[in-house]
Formats: C-alpha cells, structure tokens, sequence
C-alpha cells in the first residue's frame, strides 16, 4: 500500500468534516481550514509545500486522526488544541470554559483605543471574561494599566489567572463572583473601562445552536436566562455609573441583531454618547455607551 502525504491526509480530513453535521458550516472553505489548522498542530509548525509532500509518521498520523474524529464530533478547534491565538496572545483553552471568538478582537480593540485616551490610573474590568482573553489584550497592549476579569464561574476565573500566568502579565487579575461583586471595593469611582461580550442568547433559540456551540460551551456563557438576551447587559449598565469615572466606557460586544436593542438598554440606564462599532466586513459588533463627564479627567 503506498505511503499517504500530508496533503492526502489533509484531503481526506476534510471530506469528514464537510459532512459533519456537528458544525456550522458557515463558510464553505472550513472544512480546509479546520482540517490545515489541525495538520499544523500535529506538526508544529505553518504547513509548506515541502512538508505537504512529507509522509506522516505513525504517531503523528494517529494523532491528527483523533483530532478529526473530534472535530467532526463538533468539538472546537481551540478546545482540541489545548491554546487559542489571539491579538498575538497565545491562550489556554480548557473543557468548561467559554472558548474564545476572534470577533472580541474588535471589543479588545476598542478599549485600548478608549483607555489610552485617559489620563492618570488606568482601570479596566472585563465582565463575564471566560478564559480572560479580552483582559489579558488589554493588559498586553496598555502595561500601565490595571486590569480585571470577573466571571461566575470559578473555572473560568482560574483559567484567566493561568492565561496571566503563562503570559506574563502582571497587571491582569482575575476573580470569580457575580457580576461586579468580585471586584475590590477600592475601584468604586475609579474604572475608565468596562467591556462584556455577555452570554446573549436567548432561551428560546437554545435548542437551534449547533452542536460545536450547545454540547460544548457552558450554559452560563451562552444565556443570561433572560427572554431578549439582555439581562446581564443590562445590570451592568446601571451599576456601572456607581464604578466608572466622569467619561468612563462600557463596551458591549453582541450580534448584530441585538445592536439596536443593546443601545436602548445603554441609554435607558443613563449612558450617553451612546454608539456602535463595525468590523471589517461592515458587521456591528461592539455597542458603546458613557457616564457623562462631570469634569476634565478625559483627554
């Protein structure tokens, strides 16, 4: 029997997962990323031609065999993996926590921008932060800052310390609690920066994720058991004013469906300059809303 490539295996790979209906096949190439991405995991380094044309040996050969099987299974590249690329960050991932989504990139993005512009002590806290990867952006990219993630789960808290941990990041701290209730009470008055990529499905539409999303995520991270998928925004939107300083932001992340509803709820607990922020693709991603500025502390 002749020897089978990389390439073949790759080929082969990717017949599997395009017939899964385990995962959302929301883009028609995903079964070669998905299928690639896994291939140089096994190999540790980015695929080449050179090594395309390369026979696996067997080791390498059974171990991108079970990862496929998990895959076409409906588990989640970064939970196969064990880590998650992000802003230049490379994240644990773990069973029980929330995976990480590139779409945060943009939440993360946003609240750099925000926090340089302020002077002084810089505060940001990340509400319901699963695996920290939006705090440990923030902490990374504006080292002067104190950074917080906060998340019910104890898990998920535990995860962000190890992420802070393996990264370095001294001013990234992480707590379990309820909503705000994990924070210190010492940042009263003193937060510029709040930002919550909140857990907005609704309760009804459960039952209609895929089974990457439903058998695989927590149910925590997923729905705040509310019936439009805002209680959690919502609650942090009006304790925010009795944290965040004169001008202080909160930054909400959701799907686009819910942005103008999201920035009714900003304006209905008082935030102003209430605004929203789109991706690349012309997406709204990142809702923005502020506590009115009562003196010059905002650049």
């Amino acid at each position: 029997m002749p020897a089978i490539t990389v390439s073949e295996h790759i080929d082969k790979a990717i017949r599997k997962i395009d017939k899964s209906t385990a995962i959302d096949h929301w883009d028609r190439n995903l079964g070669r990323y998905d299928a690639e991405e896994l291939m140089s995991e096994v190999l540790g380094r980015r695929l080449t031609p050179a090594l395309l044309g390369r026979v696996l040996d067997g080791e390498s050969k059974q171990r991108f065999a079970a990862m496929v099987s998990r895959r076409v299974n409906g588990e989640p590249i970064p939970r196969i993996k064990g880590h998650y690329a992000f802003r230049g960050l490379d994240l644990l991932v773990r069973e029980g926590v929330f995976v990480p989504r590139a779409s945060s990139e943009l939440l993360a993005a946003e609240a750099v921008r925000a926090l340089r512009r302020r002077r002084g002590q810089r505060v940001a806290v990340d509400v319901a932060t699963g695996a920290g990867p939006v705090a440990l952006a923030i902490a990374n990219e504006v080292r002067g800052a104190e950074v917080w993630g906060v998340d019910i789960s104890e898990d998920a808290a535990a995860l962000g310390k190890d992420n802070a941990r393996h990264l370095g990041l001294r001013n990234a701290h992480f707590r379990a609690g309820d909503l705000l209730d994990a924070l210190p009470r010492r940042l009263r008055g003193e937060i510029d920066v709040f930002t919550i990529h909140p857990p907005y499905v609704l309760r009804r539409d459960l039952k209609e994720l895929p089974k990457e999303i439903r058998e695989f995520e927590p149910l925590q991270s997923l729905t705040d058991g509310s019936d439009d998928g805002l209680g959690l925004v919502r609650r942090l939107a009006a304790e925010a004013h009795g944290w965040l300083k004169p001008g202080g932001f909160v930054l909400v992340e959701v799907g686009t469906y819910l942005s103008r509803r999201t920035q009714a709820a900003l304006r209905e607990a008082r935030l102003v300059d209430v605004t929203w922020t789109k991706d690349e693709l012309g997406v709204t991603r990142v809702i923005s809303g502020r506590t009115p500025r009562r003196n010059a502390r905002l650049a």
